[in-house]
């Protein structure tokens, strides 16, 4: 059932430091090229995907690792300017927060990207009651980064019966872990189950495997998606792609949203792909937000479902 109350999201998983450049063409071996701009913010999958909720009007926690360094403190103070609440498990790390380097090609929004995803920290995850009362939420949203983590969050909102997005945007070995506690997957159309070789195939081996609602996105093309015996596809609005850093993370934030609200799956798809393009048409990481924010209705009332 939808509802008019402001939605609670708790977001788990990788933060990092975005340093991006828009440039006219990427760089060849040895070469310097100087950018037409560039940025600063935070990044990570489910960074992006809090920011994007508390964007539309939720109230958005992430729970990372990120240590006291500086870096690590120039992506907590960006995340709460964007009313993000950070929950850091990490705080005397010693390792430095991962830094991404993007490129951003004027002509068509493609991005390319350099970055540190933490594969090498290891973060303890908190025991099972203070995941009990961090689960407080409507909705959960796990990128599988720092796998203890995951794994922990994914059994808590399980026990708490609070719905769970994945957001797969690449294989990882946690998954194995983290898939049985989904209830919603959301992958790009490069993820691949490691024994399948299309995200068709892939999609109805996550189905077949028990998990209810299944989406894949590629990019402008329509969005698919498999919910028991039941399928289909959902169109993406037309827009003139100016920068799509970050469009996946954002898309995921939105559909986590709509999801908090109630919609039933192909209206998430829908309002998540709205917001998705609103991100598209905007360049720079943080420009798009004032659009969404000056339209704060719930999900069912902007033509979603």
């Amino acid at each position: 059932m939808a509802t008019d109350a402001s939605p609670r999201g708790i977001f788990v998983g990788l933060a990092t430091l975005d340093v991006i450049h828009r440039v006219d063409r990427a760089p060849a071996a040895n070469e310097k090229i100087t950018a037409a701009q560039q940025f600063m913010a935070a990044g990570g999958p489910a960074a992006n995907a809090a920011v994007t909720f508390a964007a539309l009007g939720g109230s958005a926690v992430l729970v990372t690792a990120l240590g006291d360094g500086p870096i690590a403190r120039l992506i907590r103070d960006e995340l709460e300017a964007c009313d993000v609440r950070v929950v850091d498990v990490a705080p005397d790390l010693d390792a430095d927060a991962p830094v991404s380097s993007v490129a951003v090609l004027q002509g068509s929004g493609e991005r390319s990207v350099i970055g540190g995803d933490a594969a090498a920290v290891r973060a303890a995850s908190p025991d099972g009651e203070w995941w009990d009362r961090a689960l407080q939420v409507e909705i959960a949203l796990i990128d599988g980064h720092h796998p203890d983590l995951a794994r922990a969050a994914t059994v808590a909102a399980t026990r708490s019966r609070v719905p769970v997005v994945v957001d797969a945007g690449r294989w990882k070995p946690v998954m194995h872990d983290i898939m049985g506690g989904a209830t919603d997957v959301v992958a790009s159309a490069d993820f691949r189950l490691p024994e399948t070789s299309s995200a068709r195939e892939t999609a109805l081996a996550l189905v077949a495997a028990g998990v209810p609602n299944v989406v894949t996105t590629s990019g402008p093309d329509p969005v698919q998606w498999w919910s028991g015996e039941d399928s289909g596809a959902v169109t993406v609005p037309v827009t003139e792609a100016r920068d799509t850093l970050g469009a996946g993370d954002v898309f995921h934030g939105a559909y986590a949203f709509a999801t908090a609200h109630g919609e039933l799956l192909p209206a998430r798809i829908a309002f998540a792909s709205r917001i998705a393009a609103i991100r598209c048409a905007h360049i720079g990481p943080r420009s798009w937000l004032d659009a969404v924010r000056a339209d704060r209705a719930a999900p069912s009332d902007q033509g979603a479902s």
